[in-house]
């Protein structure tokens, strides 16, 4: 990692306060977080960001899941990609169509929601638009909530990726890398 090891004996009393809030929802302080307390202001509202999106989102938990893989791809993030993959694949997406998205190909789904979600992120990330059919029928099959939600998911796993892209966030020792 390119920062120096959080000393969390030298934070102040609103990172003391961030850090026992994150470690009590969330178990421990994982690595972003270790990054962000250095931030103490973006810290806060990143963690209100992220668990919204992770626990509360109108989305099922298999695309919160999804959407926080897809963003760790499409920024070839290990990290956040070995933190959530094998929880999407336990809440439904196939393991075959995750090995399709880490190997930078097409995956098949069996579900139509899955393709379509899939579509809609993918479209987004890609293209930085959605088209009006996918839109359509997104809108339709997953109402207007989900497709705000959505936003909220991409754009913390992007944003997520790129902060431990660019402090260089190692793998946990052990653990290999999806690509």
């Amino acid at each position: 990692m390119r920062l120096e090891p959080l000393n969390e004996e030298t934070l102040d009393p609103y990172q003391q306060q961030l850090a026992e809030r994150i470690a009590g929802a969330r178990g421990r302080i994982g690595a972003p977080f270790r990054i962000w307390l250095r931030s103490p202001g973006l810290c806060d509202r990143v963690e209100a960001l992220g668990a919204f999106v992770r626990f509360e989102t109108a989305l099922p938990l298999k695309y919160r899941e999804l959407g926080l893989c897809l963003g760790a791809r499409h920024f070839d993030a290990p990290y956040p990609w070995n933190a959530h993959a094998r929880k999407t694949v336990e809440e439904g997406i196939p393991q075959a169509a995750m090995d399709a998205i880490a190997a930078g190909e097409e995956p098949t789904f069996d579900d139509r929601d899955d393709a379509l979600f899939y579509r809609f992120c993918v479209e987004l990330l890609e293209t930085h638009h959605v088209s009006d059919e996918t839109f359509g029928e997104a809108y339709e099959r997953f109402g207007e909530q989900a497709l705000i939600d959505t936003m909220g998911v991409l754009g913390n796993a992007t944003m997520l990726s790129m902060c431990l892209n660019t402090f260089e966030v190692d793998l946990p020792d052990g653990v290999e890398g999806p690509w």
